[in-house]
Order: C-alpha cells, then sequence, then structure tokens
C-alpha cells in the first residue's frame, strides 16, 4: 500500500477490492445493461404492442430467424400517438392489420391481391391452385369510418367513393378526405409491405418471443427490485429491533422469524393472493417481499447483537444520542457489507420465486410475458422434434439473470471483507 492509499476511505479499498474480481465486475455490466433494456421496453421491443401481444396467428411456432413478408392493412379505428413516456409504460397499439403473405402481392382494380401465408389451397382432379384474397386498395392504406354514414351520400355500401383519378372517403374521425390513386400507391409501397424476421422464432399463437423476452426482463427486474425494498424495509426495522433492544422484543421478534421461516415461500405467496382477493401483478411483488424479509432481519439481527457491544456504542450511548440515532449513523452503516451479499441474494430469490409462480400460473395477469409464464407455454408446445427456441430462452434469461446477481454478491463479500482468502 502506497503512502498515499493511506489516508484513502474505506470505500475506496471495497472499490478496488470489487474491480478486481472479474466475474463480478462483469455480472455488473450485465445487471445494467439489462437494467436499460427492462427500462426502455416498448423502445426497443419489435413488437411494442401492449404486452407484446399482437401475434400473427398464421405463423406459429416459427424457428428463431424465421422470415416473412407481412401486409398491413389499416385499421378503421383512429389511435391516439402516445408520448414517449406511455409508450415506455403502456406501449403502443398497432395502427395496422398484419396479414402474412406468400409472394408479392398484386394490384389491380383498385383492389390488393395476395395470397395469405402458407397459401390456401384448393385440390381438383388434376390440379393443385392457390386461392387469392383481396382487399380495396383504399382500405388497406387509409383508416376508414367504420360506422354507417350518410356524409358520403345515402345508401352506400363504404364510406369510400372510387372514381377516375382519385378517392373520397371519409378518416377514422368522420372527416371528408381526398386522395389520389397515385398517392394511395405510394403510400401502399412505403408503408403497407414489410419483411419481418422474428430474431428469437415465434410462440404458439405467432408472438414474438424476443419482444415477450424483453418485456418478461421488465417483469423479473421490477419483482427483485420491489421486494427487495420490501423485504429491506421489514427485515431491518425488526432485526434492528430485535438485536439492539433483546428481551422479551427480541423473543417475540425470533418466534415471528421462526414461524415465517416455516412456511414454504410459495404457500406464503397464495395466502396473500388469497387475502388480498386480486391478480394484479403487484400483489406478487408484495407477496414476495413479505416471503423475504426474514434473511434479511437475521443478518442485521445477528450483526447488531455483536456490534452493540463495541466501545464506540458504550459511547455514544454515555453521550446521550438516542437509540434511533445510533442504530441509524452508528450500527447499520457498520453492516452494509453482509447487507449488501443479501440484497444480491434475495434480488435473485425474488427472480426465481417470481419465475416459479408464473409456472404455476400464480404471477401476474395471463397476457403478462414473463420469464416463467414463457417456460410453462413453451413447454406445453416442446415435442422430441423441435419448438426448443420456446423454453431455452427463458431458461438462458433466468439462468443468467441469477447467477450475475450471485456473482455480484460473492464479489461484494470479498470486497467488504479485507481477509478473504480470494484478497490475498
Amino acid at each position: 500500500m502506497s503512502i498515499y492509499e493511506v489516508h484513502k476511505s474505506p470505500s475506496h479499498f471495497i472499490k478496488k477490492r470489487f474491480q478486481k474480481n472479474k466475474p463480478a465486475v462483469v455480472s455488473t455490466i450485465y445487471i445494467i445493461a439489462l437494467s436499460f433494456v427492462a427500462v426502455l421496453g416498448y423502445l426497443i421491443m419489435p413488437d411494442d404492442s401492449h404486452f407484446a401481444n399482437d401475434g400473427l396467428l398464421e405463423v406459429p411456432k416459427k424457428p428463431p430467424m424465421f422470415t416473412v413478408k407481412v401486409l398491413k392493412q389499416r385499421k378503421n379505428i383512429h389511435i391516439p400517438t402516445p408520448s414517449v413516456f406511455e409508450k415506455i409504460i403502456e406501449g403502443e397499439e398497432n395502427r395496422y392489420q398484419d396479414i402474412p403473405i406468400v409472394g408479392d402481392p398484386i394490384i389491380e382494380r383498385d383492389s390488393v391481391f395476395f395470397i395469405v401465408y402458407p397459401g390456401l389451397e384448393k385440390r381438383s382432379l388434376h390440379t393443385t391452385t392457390r386461392l387469392e384474397l383481396s382487399l380495396p386498395l383504399i382500405d388497406v392504406v387509409k383508416s376508414i369510418y367504420a360506422s354507417p354514414s350518410q356524409k358520403l351520400g345515402i345508401n352506400l355500401a363504404h364510406n369510400y367513393v372510387i372514381r377516375k383519378d382519385d378517392v373520397i372517403y371519409l378518416d377514422g374521425l368522420q372527416n371528408v378526405r381526398t386522395v389520389s390513386k397515385q398517392e394511395l400507391l405510394n403510400e401502399f409501397n412505403e408503408k403497407c409491405l414489410q419483411m419481418r424476421t422474428f430474431v428469437l422464432g415465434t410462440d404458439k399463437i405467432g408472438r414474438d418471443v424476443l419482444s415477450r423476452l424483453i418485456f418478461g426482463t421488465r417483469v423479473s427486474l421490477t419483482i427483485g427490485f420491489i421486494s427487495l425494498i420490501i423485504s429491506l424495509s421489514i427485515g431491518i426495522l425488526i432485526g434492528a429491533t430485535s438485536g439492539y433492544f433483546g428481551g422479551v422484543i427480541d423473543r417475540i421478534a425470533m418466534w415471528l422469524m421462526t414461524i415465517t421461516w416455516s412456511i414454504p415461500a410459495i404457500m406464503l405467496v397464495v395466502a396473500v393472493r388469497l387475502a388480498i382477493q386480486s391478480e394484479d401483478i403487484w400483489v406478487t411483488f408484495v407477496a414476495v417481499g413479505i416471503t423475504m424479509w426474514v434473511d434479511v432481519a437475521r443478518v442485521v439481527r445477528g450483526q447488531i447483537l455483536s456490534i452493540k457491544q463495541k466501545d464506540y456504542i458504550e459511547a455514544t450511548k454515555a453521550l446521550g444520542f438516542s437509540n434511533y440515532k445510533i442504530i441509524m449513523h452508528h450500527i447499520l452503516p457498520n453492516i452494509l457489507g453482509p447487507l449488501a451479499v443479501i440484497c444480491a441474494s434475495n434480488f435473485a430469490s425474488a427472480i426465481l420465486i417470481e419465475a416459479g409462480l408464473s409456472f404455476l400460473g400464480l404471477g401476474g395477469p395471463p397476457t403478462m410475458p414473463s420469464w416463467g409464464t414463457m417456460i410453462k407455454e413453451g413447454l406445453s408446445e416442446l415435442t422430441p422434434t423441435g419448438h426448443w427456441h420456446l423454453i431455452i430462452f427463458p431458461c438462458l434469461a433466468i439462468s443468467l439473470t441469477v447467477l450475475a446477481f450471485n456473482l455480484i454478491g460473492n464479489g461484494l463479500r470479498d470486497a467488504y471483507d479485507p481477509h478473504s482468502n480470494s484478497n490475498n
């Protein structure tokens, strides 16, 4: 140690020891990157619809890197544009009805002719032909007012009138619009045709696996964070009170810890959900947090029992400091090391508990994608010949994230303990 490092704060040496632990540093970078993915969410998801549920029923259970051409038909409803913040939180409804097609569509007589993937077949005695479907070009490109209206005339079958060079139509807000046929064709080529690649494939109803995996990252990290806050709040309060005051308070706290410890975590979560009578995701946050406070309380109680006998604590009592100030300013700062380690461990445990609950159907709403839900749905579709991507990607996400938090916990333990073998 150089003479310049003698006057450094303890946090400097903790940081320095942590940086020497390469697996912990790599894990920290991974968790930070995962956090950015979770926060951005809908902004980077290929399917930015709410809960990434905008699937293509015609392309179920397709393998990774599957590519298909999509015809995008404008929906006949007005969909407001959300702000960036609203999109991050809730996503954005797709303005188009996506139709996977085979080959290139053909435009004739103001209509679009196409073949829906994988191609409808009409069999006769000697030949097999594919059936073509058609839609009016104006109905594909523009949002047409869906309810009956007499603004363009009486007894019209549709709220548009096709003329020689242009089309008059009612938009989604019932305003009269006019567009030339050339403008329709240009907009069709620019906005209504798309080659879509599903990087991680599709699930059983054609939803994008990558988008659901990204949203599952948000669910897992959020439940880990909120559960950690709940467990820390309860655990530090009970553990600090029990260890510092002792006596009857300590015996009651230990009895409560023992009772809570004896109840399986899943059973406790189920009991909380039944008591609250709700299936919202926040119930899972609360339930998981309540199951993990005992670990925090035991660590805090044990540390305080050893620290409260130190001379500097006796000195603070002699100086007349309040019990609250002694605990908050002189004891808890000295047990940050064990608390940091238990926080990393509890974060990993919360992710595993949430995945288990979702696998059992006890997580959030059925439509909300989470890693546990994806494993459950993938397992039901897994066959000896394929569909492995439905289960392997969420399993890898859980395994890598839990491993990263455990490695961070090991790194923090070694960083706060200068006498650890790994620091020698």
